[in-house]
């Protein structure tokens, strides 16, 4: 199921890439949801769940299988979709 919903994510949200600037969208409220791979190090998950305030999608797939969904070229822990305004 959550799978399905990082496809939908990736087809009609804005979706950015990385710890550093989804924590900074985070802290200004600009996140809707977040997506962490299986294998995402502990330490960014405490990081996010600290200030987060907002649903947090635990995926089954490794970071590799995550970057390959996402058609990148990178390895991919975590993803946030963007709030539209």
């Amino acid at each position: 199921m959550s799978l399905d919903l990082l496809k939908k994510s990736l087809k009609e949200d804005k979706i950015v890439y990385g710890f550093k600037t989804a924590l900074k969208n985070l802290k200004s409220g600009k996140v809707s949801k977040i997506f962490l791979a299986k294998n995402c190090p502990q330490e960014l998950r405490d990081e996010v769940k600290k200030y987060s305030n907002i649903e947090i999608i635990e995926l089954k797939e490794p970071n590799k299988e995550l970057a390959l969904i996402c058609k990148k070229k990178f390895s991919v822990n975590l993803l946030s979709a963007v709030k539209n305004k």
